[in-house]
């Protein structure tokens, strides 16, 4: 099972902290991937979810652990002529990350190929998927370790 927190929540949603390059890292460094929202302006990348915020070089969003969410088509341009795992997605059922992840909207059927995007949005019951990406990450891994634990 992939773990991937959402923005760099780990235990909730925090608006102030999240697409923040350190608290990124802190998820990170709790041993998740991450899904960051990437923009790219004025010839620089940028973090954030409604507008760019967080400038960021691009051997940043390149670490291995990053899913790298396109906000805007310069962003998606751009990414694709570098070594990074992006994806863009507006409203689509699903979307393939350029490594090849199918990564379900929240609230749709998943394979076992999929990443469940945001369970909690919709009491999702998370099984037959390769990964989840929440803001309560942690919550998850807990909980599908315990029950692999007891069998």
């Amino acid at each position: 099972m992939i773990y991937i927190s959402h923005r760099g929540n780990i235990e909730g949603k925090s608006e102030k902290n999240e697409n923040n390059p350190e608290y990124i890292m802190k998820a990170v460094d709790k041993g998740f991937d991450v899904e960051i929202d990437v923009w790219f302006k004025n010839n620089k990348f940028y973090l954030g979810h409604d507008s760019p915020i967080f400038k960021v070089d691009k051997e940043f969003i390149c670490k291995e652990k990053f899913w790298c969410h396109a906000k805007n088509i310069e962003a998606l341009s751009e990414m694709s002529k570098i070594n990074c795992h992006y994806f863009w997605h507006q409203n689509d059922d699903y979307t393939i990350t350029s490594k090849g992840y199918f990564w379900a909207y929240p609230g749709k059927k998943l394979s076992k190929n999929c990443i469940c995007v945001l369970p909690e949005i919709s009491n999702y019951r998370v099984m037959n998927c390769l990964g989840i990406c929440s803001d309560f990450i942690m919550k998850y891994k807990n909980e599908i370790n315990e029950n692999i634990n007891n069998g």
